[in-house]
């Protein structure tokens, strides 16, 4: 049977040059869906991007670093606000920068908060998460788990029916304060060789996104 495999691109809006390389990715290469970091320098540059990118599924990025427990459902409303002020739309799904919702602080919150509005939660909507495709070990580069190689690797081991692949894609600007810099220069090169979309294929999986899915929300917390 097919597989599926959604690639998502975390932290659209962050800066001008990651949207370019998240593009980029999208128009020339596997990226299938992206969510959008609203308060980010780039944010309104990115919603008009995606507004030419129609096959491209957007989702909102929330932050929530440094937000007190109490006030995360109040942040996640406020963003979820920001998301339809600039795109004019309801997001296909709903994830955290730094995956901050699988914190114990604020889970609760942040799934309900899904529930009530019918989101799609990273890691509670019945779709395997894949985070290993990234570029750093221990604090470390290494591009080598970035390459098409590494890829390879990766979804190799993937034996479930949906499946999301967290990427990181863009280009290094003044703007970006992050840690993982050259890294995203490197995945969009991974994410747009055509030996890439020819493993996808290979190893049974087809392209799709967020919007083509059924509806699937937030199952309760545990």
């Amino acid at each position: 049977m097919t597989k599926l495999l959604i690639v998502n691109a975390d932290d659209l809006g962050a800066t001008l040059g990651t949207n370019r390389g998240i593009m980029e990715a999208h128009l020339r290469g596997i990226v299938t869906s992206a969510s959008l970091l609203v308060n980010g320098a780039g944010s309104a540059e990115a919603a008009e991007m995606a507004e030419l990118a129609p096959e491209l599924s957007v989702g909102l990025h929330a932050d929530l670093d440094g937000v007190p427990p109490e006030q995360v459902t109040a942040s996640l409303e406020r963003q979820l606000d920001r998301f339809a002020a600039l795109t004019g739309a309801e997001p296909t799904h709903l994830d955290t920068h730094h995956d901050t919702h699988r914190q114990p602080r604020v889970y609760p919150a942040v799934v309900e908060f899904a529930r009530r509005h019918a989101l799609r939660l990273r890691g509670h909507a019945r779709i395997r998460v894949c985070t290993k495709f990234y570029g750093q070990w221990g604090g470390e580069t290494h591009l080598e788990q970035i390459s098409v190689t590494g890829l390879e690797r990766v979804l190799a081991d993937v034996e479930d029916l949906v499946t999301e692949l967290t990427c990181h894609p863009g280009y290094p600007d003044a703007a970006l304060r992050s840690s993982y810099d050259a890294e995203r220069e490197a995945e969009v090169r991974t994410l747009c060789d055509p030996a890439a979309r020819d493993l996808v294929a290979r190893l049974g999986f087809r392209l799709t996104s967020f919007h083509d899915l059924p509806g699937v929300t937030a199952r309760s917390p545990a």
